[in-house]
């Protein structure tokens, strides 16, 4: 007689890992959120919102990539002439024990005295930047809600979003510290009031006409006072 074998029965141990993987919608403090984030380098985006973990999917180029290397070529452009500034690309920033964004873009004073964020020994960006800029499909992202409220809290200076699909940019001033919108001036520009000579043509921006807008961003460059800015910045580098 052949000897049928039962299946076992028997469960296999649950096994749980030392280090849990972040998951949208996660309520964590900012120290658990590094821990399990730098557990997981596959992952290219989550941010700490308020307490709560968002995770981004997959990006479009029409929509992020492409407006997104524009922004960084603009603001690249403006620190090859502006010592003692740094732009970032999509770093962590580490705002306060509930909130650590990662802005699509930055720039920053990088001098102690002058500017309001650092960079880490394990290499974070900590404190708000002066500027944070943020590539959005339209006003309904959280950009506009509460990742807004979050950098106004933590004085961040100036705050910029590119609504890509309802073809406007928003820039935001912090003033009493409530966030004020920026008016463009009559030639449609827009003139930071924390980077001296850090201008941007809207329109041409919008229609991604990137040469126009170097162009305006060198005439900006070569402003008086965009080169008093750059004397009070070597002055405190030295």
């Amino acid at each position: 007689m052949a000897t049928i074998t039962q299946p076992s029965t028997i469960s296999q141990p649950l096994v749980i890992p030392d280090i849990l993987p972040l998951e949208a919608g996660d309520r964590l403090s900012r120290d658990e959120f590094e821990r399990r984030y730098d557990a997981m380098p596959h992952l290219r985006k989550a941010e700490l919102i308020e307490g709560v973990v968002y995770m981004q999917a997959a990006l479009r180029h029409d929509q992020h990539g492409s407006p997104h290397a524009d922004m960084m070529a603009w603001l690249g452009y403006y620190r090859a002439f502006t010592p003692g500034v740094e732009s970032s690309d999509n770093s962590s920033v580490r705002l306060d024990l509930d909130n650590m964004p990662q802005p699509d873009a930055s720039l920053f004073i990088k001098l102690p005295g002058i500017g309001q964020s650092k960079v880490d020994e394990d290499g974070y960006i900590s404190g708000a930047p002066e500027l944070v800029v943020e590539i959005s499909a339209s006003s309904a992202s959280f950009d506009l809600h509460d990742k807004m409220n979050a950098y106004r809290r933590n004085g961040v200076k100036e705050y910029m979003v590119w609504r890509v699909l309802e073809e406007e940019i928003d820039w935001f001033v912090l003033k009493g510290g409530e966030f004020v919108q920026l008016e463009a001036d009559d030639s449609n520009s827009f003139k930071s009031e924390v980077f001296p000579g850090l201008w941007l043509d809207r329109k041409a921006m919008i229609q991604r006409d990137l040469a126009t807008v170097l162009q305006h961003l060198q005439t900006g460059i070569d402003s008086g006072e965009h080169a008093e800015f750059v004397k009070r910045l070597e002055s405190k580098e030295q």
